[in-house]
């Protein structure tokens, strides 16, 4: 049974071909706050399998559509499910559950309209090699030189919107750039957002899920794309 005032609370999961073990210790540790769960698998080859609990929901995607697709559908579901927090969380392991509650607190206290977990402001913390780190800050200026918004993190996939700003991120970039588009609609829609200091660890496993430098290179072109033609 979730505790008074939970049941509006959604955390939005995309999944692709993720390792069966690390799936399921992510969902475990989810199952342990008293929040809904969506999992949205992006067509993953041979399905995914899930424990029986009320509070999961699983979508599935006939085809490979991109993680912004995948959350998009999330966010689409959970509001129509009544959400009124949706909090967007990394299926490979490297977030914490725990950090979900102050991600929240300044949507719930109406100091923030968007939260964006930052694992470089104190008292987060990151075990992030030298070359992740010189990628995140590239990261940083390449988003202060699309949208204006200088944030202490680039692209971290741990986040939390109220129901009046997840309806008004739209995502249309399929692929990774939708994180940065995200920003687009904090600036467009004059949204009020806080960073908010949270754990990323990276293991061999979610490094190998991680941004190569071409990848990182087709999402800068998605970028002017999208800058070109919004």
């Amino acid at each position: 049974m979730l505790p008074q005032n939970s049941n509006n609370i959604f955390i939005i999961v995309p999944v692709y071909n993720e390792m069966k073990e690390v799936l399921e210790q992510t969902i475990i540790e989810l199952l342990k706050m008293p929040y809904r769960i969506v999992i949205v698998d992006d067509a993953s080859a041979g399905g995914i399998f899930l424990p029986k609990d009320t509070n999961i929901y699983l979508l599935r995607h006939a085809v490979n559509l991109g993680q912004g697709a995948t959350l998009q559908s999330g966010i689409e579901f959970a509001l129509g499910k009544g959400a009124e927090y949706l909090v967007t969380f990394d299926a490979d392991g490297q977030h914490a559950a725990t950090d979900i509650p102050a991600m929240l607190a300044p949507l719930q206290n109406n100091e923030a309209d968007i939260t964006l977990a930052s694992r470089f402001l104190k008292p987060g913390h990151h075990n992030a090699s030298w070359s992740k780190k010189i990628l995140l800050k590239t990261g940083r200026w390449i988003n202060y030189f699309f949208t204006g918004l200088y944030l202490s993190d680039a692209h971290n996939g741990l986040r939390a919107l109220t129901r009046q700003a997840a309806e008004k991120v739209a995502l249309k970039e399929n692929r990774m750039a939708h994180a940065t588009e995200i920003l687009f609609a904090i600036k467009k829609s004059n949204l009020k957002y806080r960073e908010i200091p949270a754990t990323v660890t990276y293991t061999e496993y979610s490094k190998s899920k991680g941004q190569s430098v071409f990848n990182s290179i087709r999402i800068f072109f998605d970028l002017i794309l999208h800058k070109l033609f919004e």
